[in-house]
């Protein structure tokens, strides 16, 4: 059983299941991330309470233990000394210690087994978090190619090469009118002069005749 409680939505078991149906896996991954950031720092502050805590257990071992020799030593001084009395009173109090020593022994060992534990989750969830964020990274390029050919294929989405011969057609077209508008301003102007130079020629004609006429008039009156 877990030494601590687990804070995460997400964990690996159902990471690669939710990346699979996830339209935004890197912001998937970094909720992963944030939430895993948090448990491990959540299991390294229980760490520093269980090394504390363990390590005052294992101070109490080691004091009664101390303790139980030193008067296990005075019983024999006692004994020897023929202080039979002072030595029951000394072995008395050994027997104590021993007790304390195997309930406190009892529970270093827990304390021992469990702080072992929650450094190998400590251990774990950080080599979670490094393989996970070397994913992100990964995911992250491959989002940013898929952005980049994205906007690539916006912007040549309008110059395709099936689109070359309609833009000529529509300046030739355009050309063609242009050209055309030029003739027919051409083909009216030279009208227009062929027109005034007939209308010279008429009025000329007419001229000569008129003269003629008038000259024809004069012989008749001098010959009258």
């Amino acid at each position: 059983m877990s030494v601590f409680r687990r804070v995460r939505d997400i964990t690996v078991a159902t990471l690669n299941e939710r990346l699979e149906q996830s339209q935004d896996p890197v912001r998937l991954i970094d909720q992963f991330l944030i939430e895993t950031r948090q448990e491990i720092a959540e299991a390294e502050k229980l760490h520093h309470q269980y090394a504390g805590h363990t390590k005052q257990l294992k101070h109490q071992v080691d004091q009664a233990t101390t303790m139980r020799n030193k008067r296990e030593e005075q019983a024999l001084l006692a004994l020897k000394a023929g202080e039979e009395h002072l030595a029951k009173l000394a072995l008395q109090e050994k027997m104590l210690y021993d007790e304390k020593i195997e309930q406190y022994s009892e529970l270093y060992t827990q304390s021992l087994e469990s702080l072992q534990e929650l450094e190998n989750q400590l251990h774990e969830l950080k080599t979670e978090y490094q393989v996970v964020y070397s994913k992100r990274q990964y995911y992250y390029a491959r989002m940013e190619t898929l952005r980049l050919q994205q906007r690539m294929n916006q912007r040549m989405s309008g110059y395709g090469m099936q689109d070359v011969p309609k833009m000529f057609n529509r300046l030739e077209d355009r050309v063609s009118d242009m050209e055309w508008e030029a003739r027919s301003l051409r083909d009216l102007r030279k009208a227009g002069q062929d027109f005034v130079n007939q209308a010279g020629s008429v009025i000329q004609s007419t001229l000569e005749q008129e003269l003629s006429r008038l000259k024809q008039k004069l012989n008749n009156k001098g010959e009258e």
